[in-house]
C-alpha cells in the first residue's frame, strides 16, 4: 500500500473529485479526513465507505475560507491522530453567471474559497508538517487558470490561476522536506457538470483529443502518485489533465 500509515486531509471531500480522491487513498492503506461544508449526509456516506475499506476517516465541517474554522480543524485533526501527512487542498466554488452581472459578495466569495481556503490550510498544516520533517501538499485548480478561459467565469479563472501561483511560491517556501504539487484538471463528469446543455456540451467533447469527459477517479490517480513516494523527486509541477483540450 502506497499510503500505509498515513493521515490525509482532503478538503471538499463530500463528494466529486475530493470523494473520489479520499477513496483512492484509503484503498491505499492512508487514513481520511473528510472535509465537508454542506453536504453532511454525503460527508458522512464518504467516510462509511473508506472504513468499508479498511480505513480510519472521520467528518469535520469546515468553511476553509474562514481562518478560525481551518485552525481548529487543523488541531482537531492533530489531537485525533497525532499527524497530517498529506493535504489535498480541493475545495473550491463558481457562480457561472455573466461577468457584468457578479456581485463583489461573489467575486469575494470565489476568492476567498479558491484561493484563502488553499492558503488558510496549507499555512496552518504546514506548521506541523514542519515539525515531523515531512509532508506532502497538492493543490486543486483547473485549466481554467492555466488557457482554458471563460467571461462567465472570470473570478474563478483568476483564483485558479492564483493557485498555481501559490504552488509555486509554496514549493520554493517549504522546501526541500514539504512538496508541493498541483493538478489542473480540465472537463470532469461531476455533480457539478450534469446539468450543462447537452448542444454544450458536445460543443466541448469535439475540443477534446480523447472525445470524452474525465472521471474523478482519473484526478484521484494522479492525486495518489504525487502524494506517494512515486513522485519523492517532484515539486513544483503543474499537472494537467484534460484529455487533451485544443
Amino acid at each position: 500500500m502506497k499510503l500505509k500509515n498515513k493521515v490525509a486531509l482532503i478538503t471538499g471531500s463530500s463528494r466529486g473529485i475530493g470523494k473520489a480522491i479520499a477513496i483512492q487513498f484509503a484503498k491505499e492503506g492512508a487514513t481520511v479526513v473528510v472535509n465537508y461544508i454542506k453536504h453532511e449526509d454525503k460527508a458522512k456516506e464518504t467516510v462509511k465507505e473508506i472504513e468499508r475499506l479498511g480505513s480510519k476517516s472521520i467528518a469535520i465541517k469546515c468553511d476553509v475560507s474562514n481562518e478560525e474554522e481551518v485552525k481548529n480543524m487543523i488541531d482537531k485533526i492533530i489531537k485525533t491522530f497525532g499527524k497530517i501527512d498529506i493535504l489535498v487542498n480541493n475545495a473550491g466554488i463558481v457562480y457561472d453567471i455573466p461577468l457584468m452581472e457578479k456581485t463583489e459578495e461573489q467575486i469575494d466569495r470565489t476568492f476567498y474559497v479558491n484561493f484563502k481556503g488553499v492558503w488558510w490550510c496549507s499555512k496552518y498544516t504546514a506548521n506541523y508538517m514542519k515539525k515531523i520533517g515531512s509532508g506532502v501538499i497538492i493543490n486543486i485548480s483547473s485549466t481554467n487558470g492555466t488557457h482554458t478561459l471563460n467571461p462567465e467565469s472570470a473570478d474563478y479563472d483568476a483564483s485558479k490561476a492564483a493557485v498555481i501561483s501559490l504552488t509555486k511560491n509554496l514549493a520554493e517556501e517549504l522546501a526541500p522536506n514539504i512538496r508541493v504539487n498541483c493538478i489542473a484538471p480540465g472537463w470532469i463528469n461531476t455533480e457539478i457538470n450534469k446539468d450543462l446543455p447537452k448542444d454544450y456540451v458536445k460543443e466541448e467533447t469535439r475540443k477534446i483529443l480523447l472525445k470524452r469527459f474525465g472521471k474523478p477517479e482519473e484526478i484521484a490517480s494522479v492525486a495518489l502518485f504525487l502524494a506517494s513516494d512515486d513522485a519523492s523527486f517532484i515539486t513544483r509541477s503543474i499537472i494537467i489533465v484534460d484529455g487533451g483540450y485544443l
